[in-house]
């Protein structure tokens, strides 16, 4: 499953086209970004609120001021190095844009400063077609 998941995601980040749905009136076609943020640096808890708030604020906010969704969440994945599962707190943001490249670039430009920021190995990305309105 996480297979799938990243090579979905890397062909929604490489610019390939999502074919759009049908919306009903009202609504438009748009991708949904799904961003997760693990907290731990290495084995450690150690990306605070604060951390994360002024991340959100420097990385975020100026590349989708439109708005964002920003939850608590408990993430886990298996260490291939280790062969073991690691837990830690995490934090999902969602983001509808504009299926177009610009958008896919600030997507992909606020992994990389995350990654940079953190030292982080991934942050987990899911880009899916929806039908939006606000």
């Amino acid at each position: 499953m996480i297979r799938f998941l990243f090579l979905s995601a890397l062909t929604s980040l490489c610019g390939c086209a999502i074919a759009p749905p049908a919306c009903a009136p009202g609504q438009q076609a748009m991708l949904v970004a799904e961003l997760l943020f693990g907290r731990n640096i290495g084995d450690r808890p150690g990306i605070s609120e604060a951390d994360f708030s002024r991340f959100v604020d420097q990385e975020i906010t100026p590349r989708f001021p439109d708005g964002l969704t920003i939850l608590d969440g408990r993430g886990q994945y298996r260490d291939a190095q280790r062969n073991a599962l690691v837990r830690e707190q995490s934090k999902l943001v969602t983001i509808a844009l504009k299926d177009e490249p610009d958008g896919r670039a600030r997507i992909g430009a606020i992994t990389e400063a995350y990654k940079q920021r953190f030292n982080q190995q991934s942050v987990g990305t899911i880009l899916k077609p929806a039908c939006v309105s606000f």
